[in-house]
């Protein structure tokens, strides 16, 4: 498969902000799965299981786990669809004036020829700030198409940022992640970016990420 990175389009719009909603969507069902395979949340469903049998019935040792498991799933779910619903109301809404409206910002999208038709398979975006006397930079928005992984293009596309900063004279990188995306977190690592900084702020209510056991990785690479 030909790829080939270039400066987003405005034509490029809804392919991107289709690619952009599956690409975070799809980590949901992992959220879900690393957070249930837990020793405790395996815990808590025996428990539950148990005492649903000893207060009732079989109905209830299948129900009262049931319900647990479905209101850690509503978490996962609610925590990545929540980050979608946002980005694609605000930045993700006009992207010619969120990322490519100042010199140094950029937002690059991967194509390749697909029977015959022009297909988006990746994405990623800079946006640069002054801090002081030094400029840098964060890295934002990088997904990749599942037809497209184990491919290199998520290194090319990193790559290219890492290489646009450095040109524009910008100091340091930084981005942020989910614990979930273990892939994403490698890649990174793979270019020099080095952990730096874990939280739990995000846009969803902090019980639905606690729930969902879910971290932010802010990574960063001096360049």
């Amino acid at each position: 498969m030909q790829l080939v990175i270039r400066r987003y389009r405005p034509s490029d719009k809804d392919a991107v902000r289709n690619l952009f909603s599956i690409g975070i969507r799809e980590h949901i069902g992992p959220c879900f799965y690393r957070a249930m395979s837990s020793p405790f949340y395996l815990v808590i469903t025996l428990a539950l299981c148990v005492a649903g049998y000893l207060l009732g019935s079989m109905f209830g040792a299948v129900m009262l786990p049931g319900v647990w498991i479905g209101l850690v799933y509503y978490c996962c779910h609610k925590l990545y669809a929540s980050f979608v619903r946002e980005k694609l109301q605000t930045d993700m809404q006009d992207i010619p004036a969120n990322y490519l409206s100042k010199p140094d910002d950029f937002f690059w999208v991967a194509e390749a020829e697909v029977d015959g038709r022009a297909q988006i398979m990746g994405m990623v975006a800079v946006v640069a700030k002054q801090n002081r006397k030094e400029k840098h930079a964060e890295l934002f928005r990088m997904i990749i198409s599942p037809s497209c992984r184990r491919m290199g293009l998520g290194l090319r596309l990193a790559q290219t940022v890492v290489d646009f900063c450095k040109e524009r004279g910008i100091s340091e990188v930084t981005l942020e992640t989910s614990s979930t995306q273990t892939a994403a977190v490698a890649l990174y690592k793979k270019l020099g970016f080095s952990q730096v900084l874990t939280h739990t702020e995000t846009q969803a209510p902090f019980w639905i990420v606690k729930l969902a056991k879910v971290t932010v990785i802010r990574m960063k690479k001096h360049l």
